[in-house]
């Protein structure tokens, strides 16, 4: 994988996560390189990762075998269609973590039947841990499949979508998935300061069992209904609480607000299209 020549169009913060989870994983980074308008940003980045800093866009896709669209989606546009002449005479795997963005669009601004992949991560890729889904155009060989996923699995767990609109609901689950997940810690830790625990304590016991029932998950073969099962024990403290929580239909309250999540993310592609 390190032989390949990558090059990041946009050095924001989920580039220098997938940077440094490269990196980590063995990546050599004299095959990184990195073109940005923002010259101090280059410059922290090949001070601290030893890429190689290229201020000119198509000079940094010269030669890439990979080419990462590492922009915001407003600036996608803007910074593909320059790219168009030079990216149709190479051909090299493109990957966009653009949300929002369709293959559609971006084919066009590229001249077309580019091997491209779309990936949706999320904001704990900044951490290595990930959730991140992948959908490959039918110009994506095999070996660029493997590619791509490589790249993306050296920030967290990788899988891979057949149908591009499964991405809409991909961003409703695990796109905006982290909000939700802190939205329930910070009325857990609220709930337990309200009920006299000091508030150091409510963070932090709050926040372990956030991390122990996620590793739980992780390493289990049961479902999280199985899960929830063995540890509310009949007439006990759980079964009260989850009680509490059922007679307030959070299970339909989450299937709305991932649905409406949903409806929303197919409506900000369509705002995005019909403002170019």
């Amino acid at each position: 994988m390190t032989t390949n020549t990558l090059a990041f169009i946009g050095g924001g913060n989920m580039a220098t996560s997938l940077i440094s989870g490269l990196i980590n994983d063995g990546y050599d980074p004299q095959y990184i390189l990195v073109s940005d308008p923002d010259a101090e940003k280059l410059t922290s980045l090949a001070a601290h990762f030893r890429i190689k800093p290229i201020p000119d866009n198509n000079q940094a896709i010269a030669d890439a075998d990979i080419v990462m669209l590492a922009v915001k989606p407003q600036a996608m546009e803007g910074a593909t269609r320059p790219l168009a002449d030079r990216l149709q005479q190479n051909k090299p795997l493109v990957i966009s973590i653009a949300a929002g963005i369709r293959e559609a669009d971006l084919q066009n601004w590229m001249g077309g039947e580019i091997p491209l992949v779309r990936t949706m991560p999320n904001t704990p890729a900044m951490i290595q841990t990930g959730a991140i889904v992948l959908h490959a155009s039918s110009h994506v060989s095999t070996k660029q499949c493997n590619l791509a996923e490589s790249i993306m699995r050296s920030v967290g767990l990788t899988r891979w979508v057949d149908d591009e609109a499964i991405m809409d609901a991909v961003t409703a689950l695990s796109g905006s998935g982290p909000a939700y997940f802190f939205l329930v810690m910070e009325a857990m830790e609220a709930a337990g300061i309200e009920l006299g625990i000091p508030a150091d304590t409510a963070r932090l016991l709050t926040l372990q069992t956030a991390l122990g029932a996620a590793k739980m998950a992780m390493e289990s073969s049961d479902s999280p209904a199985i899960l929830r099962q063995r540890v509310t024990s009949p007439g006990g403290t759980t079964e009260s609480a989850l009680k509490t929580l059922n007679e307030g239909d959070l299970l339909p309250l989450f299937k709305q607000a991932l649905t409406d999540a949903r409806d929303r993310s197919i409506a900000l592609s369509d705002i995005l299209r019909e403002s170019k």
